[in-house]
């Protein structure tokens, strides 16, 4: 055993020794002083902490100091009754606290303790309580905290050991404290009762036995008694004190006279106020200038320089911030920040600010907020962030579109006029601009608020600006809508499905896909615009056909198969009729007889002239279809579909092509146009 250990072992039974062996009055002296000496100690500590756990030990400690407190009072006791003196100590508080009168030196004894068993006592009784309840209530909370932490990957298991560690002890500690709390509360009312048995005892012995006179005796033992009880009492006060701060200490930076310096003075114009409320209570009432004016000067004074310093700080910190930016700058790994691309970029010119300031009344934040929800319901992707800056390169009223870092888009705008779209037929009092509707590319004109409702009346189509750029932006979303899922992007979409269908996924990943040929199978299905929201049918069809085939050509059309409801009311006009252009057999044969087998899968091998011709056939068919007012579609074979659809999306992207499997059986298929080599 150490030294050290030793020397704590010796104490408590030194303690529990003093209650029944007589210790004289030059010793009882030194106990007391070290008595006040270790109860200031346990308050500056319990101030200097800047968590509770820093002060673990302090239920212990108040154990121990009660214990010592209540051997010091037996001690005490016995020589005030059998010797009419209890050391220097005792003497010296109760002449001076008395000051002569006895009946003040009770009185001021009695308010101590009433503060310490009334306020201090009971407060922190209850706050210990509260804390211990509210502790032990929020450890399942925090548990499941800290493992999903650790399941994100954001701490190690290191990390989360310690954090567990903590709110044990943060349990353990606040229930002590509960218990704990009960040693005061005990303290303070066994001083009670030691204070009437040292006056009333002392008095009946002092005359009985001693041989005092009434005066001499109640004089006596009356002083001693009062010298007694502060002497105990000033420590207990300290040591409640301590008590009430440890529980009572929130989550904080750092210690009591940090929080409270920063705090509490945080708001230096607040002291002018009540530097004038103070000055107009010395002139509007009896108590006079003297009394008021001082301390309101004062407290101008400080709130004049916590402002300074407040000010200089502030500036040390921007100063600091500048510095550190300068010196992140010229780190050599300052250079990885550049590397990061974002997914979507929305950038424009000076003259475009309006469009995303709220204060001057802009709403594109907002409308890219329903942008993300619209492509969530239609397509059932997750839109990455869209970051949105401006450019000075830019020309004043230019915006470009960019998908990771290369612009796909761009086009100009003209605020405080609105993009109007003819019918069909220009109407000749409708003057304006002549420009091009960014999103589908067709003819318009910009028009001012005066030409807005007569353009209107004569049918044509009118947008604001932000409408321009909202729905320019929504279809380059949709265009680029495969470009924007990834691994990671795909891993989000999987683990919720998970949450429903854990069953589903865990058959599909990893055993039979991995996540990267469930992501391929998704970005063809979204480079066709195919929603991709019904994850549970298109893992479905993937765990069934994954077995036999990883090919993500392949499972795309055994899944598009699968969503032929969706894709049917996608295309159909009225659910029930579809006009189409269909493939004829010597196209369906010729593309057949080209498809070449490789260990890489299938492909296409087509002579540059036979894809010329068919871009010729089909682009005549299109152009009459797109004449009568019908949406131009292709039906092919469900052997072909996937390879006519690589000859189409290189000239005619928006072109949709569907096979005869992806249709459903009440749909009335009206072919008006056939593709013939």
């Amino acid at each position: 055993m150490k030294a050290k250990d030793l020397t704590i072992l010796v104490a408590i039974i030194g303690i529990v020794l003093m209650m029944v062996i007589p210790i004289p009055t030059w010793l009882l002296d030194v106990l007391l002083i070290i008595n006040i000496s270790t109860a200031l100690m346990i308050l500056l500590i319990s101030m200097n902490t800047k968590d509770a756990l820093d002060f673990s030990i302090f239920p212990a400690m108040l154990l121990i100091t009660t214990l010592f407190r209540l051997a010091l009072n037996i001690s005490t006791t016995r020589n005030i009754l059998q010797y009419g003196e209890a050391g220097h100590v005792v003497a010296t508080f109760g002449n001076w606290v008395a000051g002569g009168e006895i009946a003040i030196g009770f009185v001021v004894f009695l308010i101590l303790v009433v503060v310490q068993f009334i306020v201090i006592t009971k407060g922190s009784e209850r706050v210990a309580e509260v804390g211990a309840r509210f502790t032990l209530d929020a450890m399942p909370g925090k548990q499941m905290s800290i493992d999903a932490d650790l399941n994100a990957g954001l701490i190690n298991e290191q990390q989360a050991r310690e954090r567990r560690q903590k709110i044990e002890r943060e349990a353990d500690f606040y229930g002590s404290m509960d218990g704990a709390s009960k040693f005061v509360k005990g303290d303070a009312i066994a001083s009670i009762i030691i204070l009437l048995i040292n006056l009333i005892g002392g008095f009946v012995i002092g005359m009985a036995i001693h041989g005092m006179p009434f005066g001499e005796s109640l004089s006596t033992f009356s002083v001693l008694t009062i010298g007694d009880g502060l002497v105990s009492q000033i420590p207990a006060l300290l040591i409640s004190t301590a008590a009430g701060l440890i529980v009572t200490r929130a989550a904080s930076e750092g210690n009591l006279a940090y929080d409270v310096t920063n705090q509490m003075f945080r708001y230096p114009k607040l002291l002018y106020i009540v530097a004038g409320t103070i000055t107009l209570l010395g002139i509007g009432t009896p108590i006079g200038m003297l009394s008021t004016l001082p301390l309101a000067g004062l407290l101008v004074i400080a709130g004049y320089r916590m402002q300074n310093t407040l000010a200089k700080r502030q500036l040390q910190e921007e100063q600091m911030e500048e510095e550190q930016q300068i010196e992140e700058v010229r780190s050599p790994e300052s250079v990885i920040s550049l590397l990061q691309v974002d997914p979507i970029e929305f950038e424009f010119g000076y003259g475009l600010i309006p469009l995303a300031d709220t204060q001057q009344g802009g709403d594109l934040l907002d409308r890219i907020i329903m942008i993300r929800r619209q492509c969530a319901l239609e397509l059932g992707l997750v839109v990455p962030v869209i970051r949105i800056r401006d450019n000075i390169q830019l020309k004043p009223n230019e915006y470009v579109i960019k998908i990771k870092g290369n612009t796909v888009a761009r086009g100009e705008l003209l605020l405080n006029h609105y993009l109007a779209m003819s019918p069909g037929f220009d109407d000749d009092s409708v003057i304006g601009i002549e420009t091009t509707e960014p999103a589908f590319g067709l003819p318009a004109i910009w028009i001012d608020e005066v030409t807005k409702e007569r353009a209107e009346l004569s049918g044509y189509t009118v947008v604001d600006p932000p409408s321009v750029v909202a729905t320019h932006l929504t279809e380059i979303i949709k265009r680029h809508a495969h470009e924007l899922i990834g691994r990671q992007e795909t891993k989000t979409l999987v683990e919720n499905v998970r949450e429903t269908y854990p069953a589903l996924v865990d058959e599909l990943i990893p055993s039979i896909l991995s996540f990267g040929d469930v992501q391929k199978v998704l970005a063809k299905l979204l480079r066709e615009k195919i929603s991709i929201r019904d994850m549970v049918t298109i893992f479905e069809t993937l765990a069934d056909h994954g077995v036999y085939s990883k090919d993500p050509d392949i499972l795309t059309e055994y899944v598009r198969q699968a969503l032929s409801r969706q894709i049917t009311q996608q295309f159909s006009q009225n659910n029930d009729t579809m006009k189409v252009i269909t493939v004829g057999p010597s196209l369906e044969k010729k593309i057949a007889e080209s498809v070449q087998q490789s260990d890489q899968g299938s492909y296409l091998a087509l002579d540059p002239i036979a894809t010329q011709t068919i871009y010729q056939k089909l682009n005549e068919q299109v152009s009459k279809q797109i004449q009568s007012g019908y949406q131009p579609i292709v039906l092919a074979s469900p052997t072909i579909r996937m390879y006519l659809r690589q000859i189409v999306e290189r000239t005619m992207q928006d072109i949709p092509v569907l096979s005869y499997s992806e249709l459903e059986p009440s749909v009335e298929v009206q072919s008006i146009g056939v593709v013939n080599l």
